[in-house]
């Protein structure tokens, strides 16, 4: 699925990241408490940080009826960074109204969905540890060449997973969430 969902985007998954599938036994608790359900990430990272989330788009691809965009998720307290996600989503299955508040890419995804109470199965395909490469270093606003100390937030935590409409997969995502500096 990696490959699919990166594939309509110039990055390469090198310049992604090294993904390593992982257990949920394996992730450290924070990352098990923000990655190892089967809930939108919306809510999930909003309950976590204490405040909303906006989305930030920075790119999309739309090739009737499949549209495709990679994310970043900021807190609207401060815009620091919380999530990466790479999409692919039917957008047949969808009401149309739905759909074209989806393609405006103001409001994060998983708001738009619940919101609107479609497509609100979610399930988790794999968990992943994340040696973070050049772009997700850049989308989380991390420079270790110019911080030494960010270097060892060069470590994070995904996951990939489907949000189904009835019992087939209408939406595929790669979410990757920021390196939490834990005190």
């Amino acid at each position: 699925m990696l490959d699919r969902l990166i594939q309509p985007f110039s990055s390469s998954m090198e310049e992604l990241g090294e993904f390593t599938i992982q257990q949920e036994s394996e992730l450290p608790s924070v990352y098990r408490r923000l990655l190892a359900h089967e809930e939108h990430m919306t809510v999930t990272v909003e309950a976590f940080h204490g405040c909303p989330v906006n989305v930030q788009v920075l790119d999309a691809v739309w090739n009737d009826p499949i549209y495709c965009r990679r994310i970043v998720l900021r807190r609207s307290c401060d815009r620091r960074p919380v999530l990466f996600g790479l999409v692919r989503l039917d957008t047949s299955v969808l009401p149309v109204h739905v759909r074209d508040e989806i393609i405006r890419g103001e409001i994060p995804l998983g708001r738009v969905l619940i919101q609107n109470d479609v497509l609100r199965r979610v399930k988790l395909d794999a968990l992943w540890k994340v040696r973070l490469g050049s772009e997700l270093m850049r989308c989380f606003d991390l420079d270790p060449a110019n911080n030494p100390r960010e270097i060892d937030n060069s470590w994070s935590y995904g996951r990939t997973a489907r949000i189904l409409f009835g019992a087939s997969p209408a939406l595929e995502l790669l979410e990757v969430v920021a390196p939490e500096r834990i005190a």
